[in-house]
């Protein structure tokens, strides 16, 4: 069966280009490792909400934006399999510090229904 990692963050605005580099470097790495898909979305109708919201859930300040994606993987174990190198692979380490703050991003393994 089918599996995806998703995510959610907030992001510098002013850092939209940077990020974007920064995701097509993390495409690469993850679709190397066996990954089938790697998205990532810019926010652009992302109401903050009163309960609950992707703005509220990542603390996005007025000058950051949400930022969603998700990776697709055959299976489960793909993914395990795959994360394994992902972490090991040396340009996971170079690439730098992620142009957000991964403390506030939200993610998590999900089955395909």
């Amino acid at each position: 069966m089918s599996y995806v990692d998703g995510f959610v963050t907030a992001v510098p605005t002013a850092d939209k280009e940077t990020y974007r580099a920064f995701c097509r470097r993390m495409s690469s790495v993850f679709k190397e490792h066996g990954a089938l898909e790697v998205v990532d979305c810019w926010g652009d109708d992302v109401p903050p909400g009163k309960l609950t919201s992707f703005p509220l859930a990542v603390q996005c300040a007025e000058n950051e934006t949400v930022a969603f994606g998700w990776i697709s993987w055959s299976s489960r174990a793909a993914r395990d399999e795959a994360w394994k190198k992902v972490m090991a692979d040396p340009r996971m380490q170079s690439g730098g510090s992620p142009p957000f703050d991964g403390k506030r991003m939200i993610y998590g393994g999900f089955e395909r229904l």
